[in-house]
């Protein structure tokens, strides 16, 4: 959600800022601009509602220069999306120059306040408010003169400015600035919005995650909450609020060119469906012991004794993480027998349900700065519980707050609709199901039938990925029709969720999931000709209870698509459709049959001219509430 790039060192910054933000347009945004200071001291800001390629048809028409300056995409929450309310936002008169990821809570007493002191306003955002605090802050800073400190560091006033002026501040900020007075620096401060610092040769990038840098920089410094880093072509100073100085912690960048190029596919979601067999993969590499029957798992930071002792466990997440968290509950109360409870984060963080001090709470995130499930998160560990992670994103706020965890390895996930992110969440979920059943009382041949599964699912995703052509023919037939219904039972009842939730994502179609039996209970009564019923039918112990829904659907006309298992010989004898699956154990059912409702809400995106990697008004990274 946004997207924040800013460049200082000998190139020309508009080059790395345009870049930089076609890398965030996966973020979701609506508009966009930039702001350079030129060798001349000017600060020039170009900035256009739309796309980026907008932003790029006017900086043709108005080339800007400048070895220095930061760029921004918008997702608007302050304000719609038009030119005035796009960032950069100026301070004062044009003193201070600014973007904002965030939310500012205070804005309005803090527009209120400056408006009476005679700061005008050109937009309708809370950023603009921040941009005249900063120069206000500024400027009695420099009517105050010179302290001490000034004579051996001249960027001092520009630090204390900073400082007074984000005390003022109530709610969450990524920010970059640029200081007219002082062309030779850029400013970047978090609160929890992320940021990160690129270290290049005699030159630093700022953005608000790491893949702008790809191809320009391999050591990168995250920052954290309430910090300011003063950036120059060839220093990086961090100042934290209540630390003061601190050594910047550099660490290497692990993405590659690779990771955020399109590779020959036509859409990045495309490419991370058929990314799965490698990233489910790589969520098991070095996590399982044939030895001991288990996953190894060691950094969840937790003894034997203190695993021993967990007698519950809470799953918190939004969206498709909240889906894999619903496959994390039967898997964990089905292999390891502990009582799993599925938390919405956006709700545990204003419930305050009963706790004891063994229960474990787990939040599930792709990004891993997702701003409900981090409250959720900092409530649950506030109020003394011991939180973990489950996680893709190295360094981000979740990752650094928890007390453990276990990260996905998936690669970076740009497409908005996340797929590959939650076949690698239920795959860590499996393996936390096996780790703790191993505990208690999941026997050792168990154990090692459970890592042959395991073992054999990246290829049996892969041959998943065989029903393209036919998923493919299938949302042709289908892709005019404007009412879905996704249905399963058991383990493919979150799979059911997450179908209709692809299918609303990508191609605005209204679509609802349901356990299938529930039908009966109300939904059904949405059945007709036009209203396409897809279930998930694959063999297991509800097969016939499934297969008695589905001919309930057949009764009153509705179309059915079915997945099926290999071998099935009763579904195509009553589907209008069918789609054909590797046979797996019931307990990994749900990654297997995500695949083909993946593919199905892409084609039928794609059919319906939908932009399939950037859904209108969604975002990658939820960081406001």
């Amino acid at each position: 959600m946004c997207g924040i790039v800013g460049y200082i060192g000998p190139r020309p910054a508009i080059d790395f800022l345009l870049a930089g933000l076609r890398r965030l347009e996966y973020r979701g945004y609506d508009s966009a601009g930039v702001a350079t200071i030129s060798p001349r001291g000017q600060i020039s800001v170009t900035k256009a509602a739309g796309r980026i390629d907008d932003l790029s048809a006017r900086l043709a028409g108005y080339p800007v220069q400048g070895n220095i300056g930061i760029g921004h995409t918008r997702w608007a929450t302050h304000g719609p999306p038009t030119d005035d309310n796009a960032h950069p936002h100026f301070g004062g008169s044009a003193a201070v120059t600014i973007v904002h990821n965030g939310v500012i809570e205070n804005y309005r007493k803090l527009r209120q306040r400056l408006e009476a002191e005679g700061y005008e306003f050109q937009s309708a955002t809370d950023t603009e408010a921040i941009a005249h605090l900063l120069a206000d802050c500024l400027a009695r800073e420099q009517a105050a003169g010179p302290q001490p400190e000034d004579a051996t560091d001249p960027h001092a006033p520009l630090i204390r400015a900073a400082q007074a002026a984000l005390a003022q501040l109530r709610g969450t900020y990524g920010l970059a600035m640029l200081f007219r007075d002082f062309p030779d620096v850029l400013v970047a401060a978090r609160l929890g919005s992320p940021l990160v610092v690129g270290v290049g040769d005699n030159e630093h990038f700022i953005a608000s995650d790491a893949s702008p840098l790809v191809g320009h920089t391999d050591k990168i410094v995250y920052l954290k909450d309430h910090e300011i880093a003063l950036v120059t072509a060839d220093s990086l100073r961090i100042v934290h609020r209540d630390q003061g100085h601190v050594q910047p912690e550099v660490r290497q960048l692990e993405l590659e060119a690779t990771d955020v190029d399109l590779g020959g596919y036509p859409h990045y979601m495309l490419k991370e469906i058929f990314e799965q067999p490698e990233t489910a993969l790589a969520a098991m590499r070095g996590r399982l012991s044939r030895d001991d029957a288990t996953a190894i798992l060691g950094g969840l930071n937790l003894t034997p004794q203190q695993l021993g002792r967990v007698d519950r466990m809470v799953l918190t997440a939004c969206g498709t993480s909240w889906h894999a968290a619903l496959v994390g509950e039967y898997l964990i109360e089905e292999l390891a027998r502990i009582p799993v409870e599925v938390e919405y984060a956006s709700e545990l963080r204003y419930r305050n349900p009963p706790m004891d001090s063994n229960t474990l709470v787990f939040a599930i995130t792709q990004s891993g700065e997702t701003a409900d499930t981090l409250a959720a998160l900092r409530e649950m560990k506030r109020k003394g519980h011991r939180t973990l992670a489950i996680c893709n994103v190295i360094g981000s706020t979740i990752a650094q707050e928890a007390d453990g965890g276990v990260y996905l390895h998936a690669g970076a996930e740009i497409g908005v609709a996340s797929t590959k992110a939650f076949t690698s969440q239920c795959v860590v979920l499996a393996l936390l199901a096996l780790y703790f059943g191993r505990m208690r009382h999941l026997s050792y041949s168990a154990g090692r039938r459970i890592i042959r599964q395991l073992e054999q699912l990246p290829d049996d995703i892969g041959r998943a990925l065989d029903c393209n052509a036919d998923v493919r023919r299938i949302a042709a037939k289908y892709c005019h029709c404007n009412n879905f219904l996704y249905l399963g039972r058991h383990y493919n009842f979150p799979t059911a969720l997450e179908g209709a939730l692809k299918l609303k994502e990508i191609s605005y179609i209204h679509a609802e999931g349901y356990p299938a039996a529930e039908m009966k209970h109300g939904p059904i009564a949405l059945v007709d000709e036009h209203t396409p019923a897809v279930f998930l039918v694959p063999q297991g112990f509800v097969y016939d209870k499934v297969m008695s829904n589905l001919e309930e659907i057949k009764a009153r006309g509705g179309p059915v698509i079915a997945v099926v298992g290999e071998g099935d010989t009763r579904v195509a004898d009553i589907a209008d459709d069918v789609i054909v699956v590797p046979a797996v154990e019931e307990f990994l059912q749900p990654i297997v049959t995500a695949i083909p409702l993946q593919l199905l809400a892409y084609h039928i995106a794609v059919l319906r001219g939908c932009d399939v990697d950037k859904p209108r008004n969604l975002a990658k990274s939820v960081t406001v509430e």
